[in-house]
């Protein structure tokens, strides 16, 4: 089998993890980002092509060269807020680009990819845990962007016979293990590093939005996922379909939820510090409750969490934010 892994995005927080472990089980991996968001000097393990979707000739002379096997298909615009105020950003980018990085596929005749989605497709869960049969209602272009794109490698699937994976994930945290790559967003938006900021007086205070859900403390409650174990899936998902050939879209997930209060009296045992905070109310469309069912990427993917216990992956991401500032 050619081990060459196209990585689109692959200097992002999740792609560069990806590519990490894709070497570590004996990948190739060939990362392809535009670096609008991305860190080149995250790439360590392969190949750097600066490079934008839209830019088939690019692409193109990619996959040429490379003759990749599969791609892991991370590059999207991914800030709920920004993408409902600019919603035409997300749809280009997102999806008219997810449309030629899928035409380059077909000119090449690559007919595997595992796509990045999110949870985010289901909108306001109807049920709890949150399986793949839940009904699917994004309520923000973003979300609304990732389902387009499920449903675009359903028609080619029908269309081209190209194969895929889609995984549907719950709150990406923490940090590469080893302390080589990390968390590093601009702007940053994700609740792990925010309330690690504040302890550290790098922001004046956590800004915690609602606390009057109907949960045991007030706060909502989410499931958080080490970035690792999502690489890991990433991979099991490109083995799933060279073994079965069949496409899939599976939740990715802990299957535990751990509420803001929690996530915030944990950092401050890690790190030794307070965590000034300012209590708002609840912003439109969060849902009190997020938590995966992840029993399909069991049955499937042979995929399970291996590093699910809240404080583990709090560490893991203090770790890489202290090396940061040193």
């Amino acid at each position: 089998m050619n081990k060459t892994i196209l990585v689109t995005g692959g200097a992002g927080f999740i792609g560069s993890h990806t590519c990490k472990l894709l070497k570590q089980n004996g990948y190739n991996p060939v990362a392809y980002d535009n670096l609008v968001y991305g860190h080149e000097e995250s790439v360590k393990w392969g190949p750097l092509i600066i490079g934008d979707l839209f830019d088939r000739n690019k692409l193109l002379q990619v996959f040429k060269k490379y003759e990749p096997a599969a791609v892991i298909h991370f590059a999207a615009y991914a800030y709920v807020g920004e993408s409902m105020v600019d919603p035409g950003k997300y749809y280009d980018n997102n999806v008219a680009g997810t449309v030629s990085l899928l035409e380059t596929m077909r000119e090449v005749n690559c007919k595997t990819i595992v796509f990045s989605s999110t949870c985010a497709a289901y909108g306001i869960p109807d049920s709890l845990p949150i399986t793949e049969a839940s009904t699917v209602s994004p309520i923000n272009p973003y979300g609304r962007s990732k389902l387009m794109i499920e449903q675009m490698l359903a028609d080619y699937e029908k269309a081209y016979g190209i194969k895929y994976v889609a995984l549907r994930y719950f709150n990406a945290a923490g940090a590469d293990l080893d302390g080589e790559i990390g968390e590093d967003h601009t702007p940053e938006t994700h609740i792990i590093p925010l309330t690690i900021f504040a302890a550290q007086g790098k922001r004046e205070a956590l800004e915690i939005f609602g606390t009057d859900y109907p949960t045991e403390d007030g706060t909502a409650i989410r499931d958080y996922i080490h970035v690792s174990d999502l690489a890991d899936a990433h991979i099991k998902s490109i083995e799933y379909l060279k073994a079965e050939q069949h496409s899939e879209i599976i939740n990715l997930g802990t299957g535990k939820g751990n509420s803001v209060k929690e996530l915030i009296n944990t950092v401050s045992k890690v790190i030794g510090l307070e965590v000034p905070a300012i209590y708002k109310g609840r912003r439109p469309g969060d849902p009190p409750i997020l938590v995966a069912s992840a029993d399909l990427a069991a049955e499937k993917l042979h995929w399970r969490p291996r590093i699910d216990i809240l404080e583990t992956i709090i560490n893991s991401a203090w770790q890489w934010h202290k090396k940061l500032n040193n």
